[in-house]
């Protein structure tokens, strides 16, 4: 496991202040700010594909021809 030294400025010293309100030690709420915060720019990476897809009409228009033909195929 790595150790990290970082200085903090006030807006950062605010957010520890805040996140070890609970009792939780700095490093645990740097830790789970980290997770947080890759979980986040996963989903709003995923909001922005999304985003983009639904506004492809090729795409729709794909998906569209994929379903029809899966249900003209499907068992029941």
């Amino acid at each position: 496991m790595a150790v990290v030294n970082f200085r903090t400025d006030e807006r950062s010293e605010r957010a520890l202040t805040e996140l070890t309100s609970d009792g939780s030690t700095t490093s645990e709420a740097i830790r789970q700010a980290l997770v947080d915060a890759v979980r986040l720019r996963r989903r709003e990476q995923m909001r922005a594909e999304s985003l983009a897809l639904m506004n492809n009409d090729d795409d729709r228009a794909r998906s569209r021809r994929i379903l029809t033909d899966m249900d003209e195929v499907r068992a029941w």
